[in-house]
């Protein structure tokens, strides 16, 4: 008997190379969220750290550096290729105080209360059901431990997601926003999450955004090779048109990227919300 795959899972598995090869670049330009959400959460020496969809090591192996030799982070993930990078980077910098476990973060099995802090940087939104994630969270964390989420602000101000959509609408209808379904903005608004929080027994206590680029290129075909080589949903509509109307689409990105060029390079990114919620201290009100 064979196990259909998760979507997600199975779309890191079939596009790990093309994932690893933005790996230095992504990291590079989103650190300053990485480094954000963990002050946010207040890691100081010797915690115990819960990274959920861990990727390639984004934030848990900065994590480790702070936590330090007396603490311990343990980073899950749907994709143990990934994971596989992330036990690389651990190796070469020499971190002995990292795991790296693949787990869905819904069916997410740790020992009760075992965690200081935790985080889960832009992987939510992703979730067929985040409410079941956010479950084993709580179970997971101590009375009055952190948790630290970043999700995507709306299309208008997430220009990495959005300049596709755009440069497509001039010859075919873009992929539907389904605001219920996994999306990039699923949760545009931390108001979306605030319910979710609370039914799983979190109190949200703090929200702040912040722009941050998550890619660069050398010039517009270099904008164009990222969206086709990544795949997304507006690649694969493009890639059904014929090949003059495709050409013209990516001329169609290079007028868009434009006002994006800063010193002689393209960068997209966008806002990221930044969602600090807490498990609170007395624990007699939630099953």
């Amino acid at each position: 008997m064979t196990t259909q795959r998760p979507p997600q899972q199975t779309w890191w598995a079939e596009h790990l190379a093309i994932v690893r090869r933005y790996d230095e670049m992504e990291s590079r330009l989103t650190a300053s969220v990485s480094e954000r959400m963990l002050d946010l959460a207040c890691l100081r020496p010797g915690m115990r750290v819960l990274d959920v969809a861990s990727g390639m090591g984004e934030p848990s192996l900065r994590a480790a550096h702070r936590v330090g030799p007396s603490g311990f982070v343990l980073g899950t993930d749907l994709s143990d290729g990934m994971l596989e990078v992330a036990r690389e980077k651990a190796r070469a910098q020499a971190l002995s105080n990292i795991e790296f476990r693949t787990a869905d973060a819904e069916m997410l099995e740790v020992p009760e209360q075992s965690f200081d802090a935790a985080t889960v940087r832009w992987a939510l939104m992703y979730m067929p059901r985040p409410e079941r994630a956010l479950e084993r969270l709580w179970r997971a964390l101590r009375p009055s431990a952190p948790l630290v989420c970043a999700c995507w602000a709306g299309p208008g101000q997430v220009e990495y997601a959005s300049l596709p959509r755009r440069s497509l609408a001039r010859f075919s209808p873009p992929p539907p926003i389904e605001p219920e379904a996994p999306s990039v903005f699923r949760f545009s608004d931390p108001e979306f999450l605030r319910p979710l929080l609370t039914r799983t027994g979190f109190v949200m206590e703090h929200v702040e955004s912040m722009h941050v680029p998550v890619m660069e290129a050398e010039d517009e075909a270099g904008v164009v090779r990222w969206i086709r080589e990544l795949r997304g949903p507006v690649a694969k509509i493009v890639e059904q048109l014929p090949p003059e109307t495709q050409r013209a689409w990516e001329e169609e990105v290079a007028r868009e990227c434009q006002p994006y060029r800063t010193d002689g390079k393209v960068l997209l990114g966008g806002v990221t919300w930044l969602v600090v919620a807490r498990k609170p201290l007395h624990l007699d009100t939630h099953a």
